[in-house]
């Protein structure tokens, strides 16, 4: 932790790179340990959020190298199920990359995301307001806004 703290804005980047994607890392420390170091607030939410949310996209683009096929090979799904299941993540779906964010299951859902096809621009839009929420309210719990 104390590498990525030393390089400042940057290290907060690439932490908050890695926490977005499969490694299982924390951010939080970084962001937290650097608001408190004097480094500004709100540059520490866009550079955090900038971050995580390309670890997040990385994550929808590893989930699009996965085939609809796979489901119905492996997991032995009848292809109406799975149709069924692609009309409803359509119609819901692509929004619910904004909850990419939380802890144990963000990334199952980046990744999900991507696996159905979820319109990219909406995934990427709903993501990005996501993670940008995400270190917004943790600001508000540490006291360092409002």
């Amino acid at each position: 932790m104390t590498t990525f703290v030393s390089l400042g804005y940057l290290g907060l980047f690439i932490a908050s790179f890695l926490a977005a994607t499969v490694v299982p890392f924390s951010s939080e420390v970084v962001f937290s340990a650097l608001i408190f170091g004097g480094l500004d607030t709100w540059t520490c939410v866009f550079v955090a959020t900038a971050g995580n949310w390309l670890g997040g996209l990385s994550c929808y683009f590893v989930g699009k190298l996965g085939k609809i096929e796979w489901i119905e090979k492996y997991l032995r799904i009848k292809k109406e199920k799975i149709e069924k299941w692609l009309e409803k993540i359509h119609h819901y779906g692509d929004w619910f990359a904004f909850f990419s964010f939380l802890p144990g299951i963000g990334d199952a859902i980046a990744v999900a995301s991507g696996f159905f096809r979820c319109n990219f621009w909406i995934v990427a839009i709903s993501m990005l307001l996501g993670k940008f929420v995400r270190y917004v309210v943790w600001m508000y719990f540490h006291g360092l806004i409002f």
